[in-house]
């Protein structure tokens, strides 16, 4: 597309679909039957704040997909907050997590606590909140982490460790 091919949108949407579809059922995994947010709405949801997206110079495919995974986690908390606002009384439940679980486990009121605990994170290690964004959200791997980070696998590995167990302290209290 950069290059000017005029048959590469028509190529690419189909794939960066699928792989957006993907995401996005990994994310909607564990949720409730019933939802009101299905896998599909949420692609379809986060393609048009993505094609809505100016004056970006997408870097690579690491870069679509993060920026992706930013899109779905405002999508999926925003969803959150509304079913939590709509239940009278309904109140944040203590969750204990023997390890940060795929975002498919979480629900709710949890997706809400991670946000909040992701957000302290990333005030004091921005670099390990995104690689959590990067991999919770967006199912990127440690290799396409690094590439977006500009760091190497071996520090989204050390990245991933250090935040998965900070972020475990946070929501068990």
């Amino acid at each position: 597309m950069a290059a000017g091919d005029p048959n590469a949108l028509e190529e690419l949407t189909p794939r960066v679909y699928r792989e957006l579809r993907r995401i996005a059922g990994n994310l909607m995994r564990g949720e409730r039957p019933g939802q009101t947010l299905q896998a599909t709405a949420l692609v379809h949801e986060a393609y048009l704040k993505l094609v809505d997206v100016k004056n970006v110079d997408w870097e690579h495919r690491a870069h679509f997909f993060a920026v992706a995974a930013q899109v779905m986690r405002r999508i999926l908390l925003d969803a959150a907050r509304r079913r939590s606002t709509a239940k009278r009384g309904g109140g944040a439940e203590l969750v204990h997590l023997e390890d940060l679980p795929e975002l498919g486990e979480v629900r709710g009121m949890e997706i809400v606590a991670l946000d909040e605990a992701l957000d302290r994170l990333a005030r004091d290690e921005p670099r390990k909140a995104k690689v959590v964004e990067l991999r919770f959200f967006g199912g990127l791997t440690e290799e396409e982490i690094s590439k977006v980070l500009g760091v190497s696998p071996d520090t989204v590995t050390r990245d991933w460790r250090f935040a998965r167990a900070w972020l475990r302290s946070q929501m068990e209290s």
